[in-house]
């Protein structure tokens, strides 16, 4: 050994004698990383799920298939299943519709005010639809303000029934897509930014109508990316509790999984809908991964040349406003219908409130239950997002860093979250920890912490990701090279170069955790546990002024998520749509 090396490697050791840390570290901390996360996966993921599969498969000690029969023969919960899957197909169909013109806007077209249209069509996806759900109720109830508005003007002798009936099908999927375009849009226009544009060029020196170009080279190249958003929005609707729920319309799968919960161990049914939901997600992820594999399209180079972009005329000028800020005043409709609720005194019967008044947000902080919801919606997400982010930042390290072999496959399997709905696993945590230490009847505090933090997991993980790969690993190498150990390094150095997508990751964890519905509903089931996605449910229901409580309740809470997500996007920028793939 040259004296060099050996000197170094004194210099090592004695560094990681200071610090406590042995120099094997970074072998023990990937290992470690892999076994934790495989320990809280499998109880806290694999254990519930396979325990509701379990259920539903085995009957006294054997193989059966009752009650799927018993599910099967029943026709109500057979057209559940059809609603859920008519939703979650429509939802996505509508949302490409939505979608694809304006990302070609904004990838294809330069033109003025560019930057704040973008913001602006995002801030859809940081008004949950369980809230704006109760500003429809209001708006369009038989005689609610768009009725009274539509006979003032005498274009109706009598009121429409917008929510009665099959209409309620359709007020679902219509919020579903104002708040789940922004997630397509996302992964759309980064798909589309990064197609190389010589290849356009040519087809188009080729002579290739536009139409054939599309067909035959953009769309292929952005399929993946299509695809990556077209999962999440589909498994999405398709599994979404809060907006059916308060806008009434039962006929649907959550809703039915949700009536199923207080009897989960006594009626079969419900094990056997949730394992038909968990076969059909993961069917739907897996054909989809398959389809997308098939044909793998390959660029030598990458989007964004400047030259790609032209300027727009003064007619697509016209389309793009319109059709952009179209769609922005659409998905921000129910939400001010929530804001004009919670400020609303004296509105019945007219198109608008006859004054207005702050004393239902007084009403929060005096009544207890809204209180409470606040209290404890910061608490359980601040302990999930503490653990997202430790767990987090150790798995990015690993992947990244490839401190172990097979780290790609941790990376593979920290994404499972995304395409698992949370409706399935507060299902499967009821059915597999009550009557134990964790009944959630008892108290729900652990489930519902660590609820959240499976399944935001995976964007905390992404940030993480995102960050290190930015990184130079040669600022680390520098600092082992003068004796520092990797644990010191990781602390002093790596940690914060990434604060900024650490702190980006957090924002998303914690405003996701704030808003969750399914896990919050199913699982808080005493009012002194109720997080606030619960309270603005309870309070919807209450007579007298419990809507506008719940209204004045869910401003605040879209308050809270704007000011999460608008700061993680500033931090992350483009890369916020890498979140929102499985």
């Amino acid at each position: 050994m040259s004296l060099a090396a050996e000197s170094k490697e004194k210099k090592g050791f004695v560094a990681d004698q200071v610090q406590g840390v042995p120099p094997w570290v970074g072998t023990f901390v990937g290992y470690t990383t892999i076994g934790l996360t495989l320990a809280v996966l499998f109880v806290f993921l694999v254990l519930p799920v396979g325990k509701v599969l379990t259920s539903a498969f085995i009957i006294d000690g054997s193989f059966s298939l009752e009650y799927f029969r018993l599910l099967l023969s029943n026709p109500l919960q057979v057209a559940a299943i059809w609603n859920s899957l008519a939703i979650g197909i429509l939802t996505t169909i509508i949302s490409t519709m939505v979608t694809l013109p304006i990302a070609v806007f904004q990838t294809k077209y330069d033109f003025p005010f560019k930057g704040i249209l973008a913001g602006l069509l995002l801030v859809p996806m940081v008004m949950p639809p369980f809230v704006g759900a109760i500003g429809v109720q209001r708006f369009f109830a038989e005689y609610g303000a768009i009725n009274l508005f539509l006979m003032d003007l005498g274009l109706l002798t009598t009121p429409i029934d917008w929510l009665g009936g099959h209409n309620k099908f359709w007020a679902v999927i219509i919020l579903e897509v104002l708040h789940l375009y922004p997630i397509m849009y996302l992964n759309l226009t980064a798909a589309l930014a990064n197609i190389d544009p010589s290849m356009e060029e040519m087809a188009a020196s080729l002579g290739a109508p536009r139409w054939k170009i599309f067909k035959d080279v953009i769309w292929p190249l952005s399929r993946p990316g299509y695809f990556a958003g077209a999962i999440i929005v589909f498994i999405w609707a398709l599994t979404d509790l809060g907006t059916p729920l308060l806008v009434s319309y039962e006929a649907c799968i959550p809703v039915r999984i949700f009536n199923f919960v207080t009897d989960a161990n006594e009626n079969p049914v419900g094990l056997a809908m949730v394992a038909i939901v968990i076969m059909m997600t993961i069917s739907i992820f897996l054909l989809s991964r398959s389809f997308m594999g098939r044909k793998n399209y390959q660029m030598m180079a990458r989007g964004h040349v400047t030259s790609a972009v032209k300027p727009a005329s003064a007619w697509m000028k016209t389309v793009i406003y319109s059709v952009s800020l179209g769609i922005v005043f659409l998905a921000l409709l129910p939400h001010f219908a929530v804001l004009v609720t919670s400020l609303s005194k004296n509105w019945i019967g007219t198109v608008l409130p006859e004054s207005y008044t702050l004393e239902y947000y007084g009403q929060i902080f005096q009544q207890e239950l809204p209180f409470t919801g606040i209290k404890n919606s910061f608490f359980f997400s601040t302990l999930a997002t503490f653990f997202d982010l430790i767990l987090g930042v150790l798995i990015a390290y690993v992947v990244v860093r490839k401190l172990v072999p097979f780290s790609g496959l941790l990376d593979s399997l920290v994404m499972v979250p995304l395409a698992l709905p949370g409706i399935v696993l507060a299902f499967g945590y009821v059915v597999t920890f009550s009557d134990t230490i964790l009944d959630p009847l008892t108290n729900p505090t652990i489930l519902l912490v660590v609820a959240y933090g499976i399944r935001r997991l995976p964007y905390m993980v992404r940030s993480a990701v995102a960050g290190l790969q930015q990184t130079s690993a040669s600022l680390e190498e520098a600092s082992a090279t003068f004796g520092a150990s990797q644990f010191y390094t990781l602390r002093k150095i790596t940690i914060p170069l990434v604060m900024a997508n650490l702190i980006a990751g957090c924002l998303l964890c914690f405003a996701y955790a704030m808003l969750d519905v399914s896990d919050s509903l199913i699982l808080a089931m005493k009012d002194s546990y109720y997080p606030m996605t619960k309270a603005i449910y309870a309070l919807f229901l209450e007579q007298g002024s419990g809507e506008f409580v719940a209204s004045a309740l869910g401003v605040i809470a879209m308050m809270i998520l704007s000011g999460c997500i608008l700061g993680a996007s500033l931090i992350l920028g483009k890369k916020m749509g890498e979140l929102f793939r499985s």
